[in-house]
């Protein structure tokens, strides 16, 4: 198995990157290659600076780098020898099995349509992630891909976390709901209560509408929305998280009450930091395309990149992208031409 990583992507540096590979190869299976895509010069200098790796890693030179502020589909045509376009073409090639990037989220889309193409029946892919929540998280979907959808858009990207959900995370017959201002069939806009009637129809386990709170509750492995939706909830619960930790730490120097509570607390609160970060989960996939594909966050830490390494790799050893087409297949009311 060799997976493409993007040297150049994030706002981390090629280093944090290389760290992060690094950090899978520590402690991960040992057939797994990794393919560092970017400038070969400052790639291979970061390397050196990470120790030797046995001879599972190589380097493929990119000349262009897409930048994170630039237009994603203008930057995905012009620049034809980007770090993603090329990490990319290499899994086209079948010279990798899979990529992930830290890098413009956007051109990343982009440049996985243009490479690898869609999965056939399949007309708008979605990137999904992983959300805590009290139980045991749940995987939400779209949260930046496609930001205008149809109602069957909504039904593919159901089936889709669906199959992410039994196949990666253990759930039998996961629980999937539409995520809704209020409970009720008929709540929600035109896109909302057209999709309601497709899911019930499907052969899903759907429980109907689910609102951000029932989410965060436990009452759904895979809450689906479209991608302006998904994206915001997401940013709003990453604030939210990052705002309440931050109160924590503020309290506890108050007083020496405090001090001597978070002396006591200190496995709690940092279970609890572990429980929302996103390192923990490393990277989101990019569902619907012909390939696999692990977008990280911006800012993603070693930690996150070689967790999203990891993710990739389960990705190719339970082949998610035929299993979507398969299910695809199958189900008459959910293939799209």
């Amino acid at each position: 198995m060799r997976i493409a990583v993007d040297a150049m992507g994030g706002d981390t540096g090629v280093g944090l990157v290389a760290a992060g590979v690094a950090e899978f190869l520590k402690d991960g299976p040992g057939d797994v290659e990794i393919v560092l895509v970017g400038d070969a010069e400052r790639v291979r200098r970061a390397l050196e600076t990470v120790g030797p790796l046995g001879g599972l890693v190589s380097v493929e030179h990119a000349s262009e780098e897409i930048q994170m502020e630039e237009e994603a589909a203008s930057a995905s045509r012009r620049k034809r020898d980007s770090s993603i376009a090329r990490g990319l073409h290499l899994q086209k090639d079948g010279k990798a099995s899979a990529f992930v990037s830290a890098g413009n989220t956007g051109a990343v889309v982009a440049t996985s349509l243009l490479e690898l193409g869609r999965i056939p029946g399949v007309r708008r892919p979605a990137i999904a992630t992983v959300v805590p929540n009290e139980k045991d998280g749940f995987v939400l979907l779209d949260i930046g891909a496609t930001k205008e959808c149809r109602p069957t858009d909504l039904l593919q990207f159901a089936h889709m976390g669906s199959i992410y959900a039994e196949r990666i995370l253990g759930r039998k017959k996961p629980r999937v709901g539409l995520l809704n201002i209020g409970e009720e069939r008929t709540k929600g806009n035109d896109l909302t209560r057209e999709t309601v009637p497709l899911l019930e129809r499907s052969s899903l386990r759907f429980v109907g509408n689910v609102e951000p709170v029932g989410m965060f509750q436990g009452e759904v492995d895979v809450a689906v929305c479209d991608g302006f939706t998904g994206n915001l909830l997401l940013k709003f619960a990453e604030g939210m998280f990052g705002m309440i930790l931050g109160v924590v730490r503020g309290e506890i120097g108050r007083t020496w009450r405090a001090k001597l509570g978070a002396v006591l607390l200190k496995p709690t609160l940092l279970h609890l930091k572990d429980q929302l970060s996103y390192e923990r989960y490393g990277g989101a996939p990019l569902l619907g395309i012909d390939g696999i594909c692990i977008i990280c966050h911006g800012r993603s830490s070693p930690l996150a990149i070689a967790n999203a390494v990891r993710t990739a790799s389960r990705f190719v050893q339970y082949d998610i992208s035929r299993e979507i087409g398969r299910r695809l297949r199958a189900h008459d009311e959910v293939a799209v031409e």
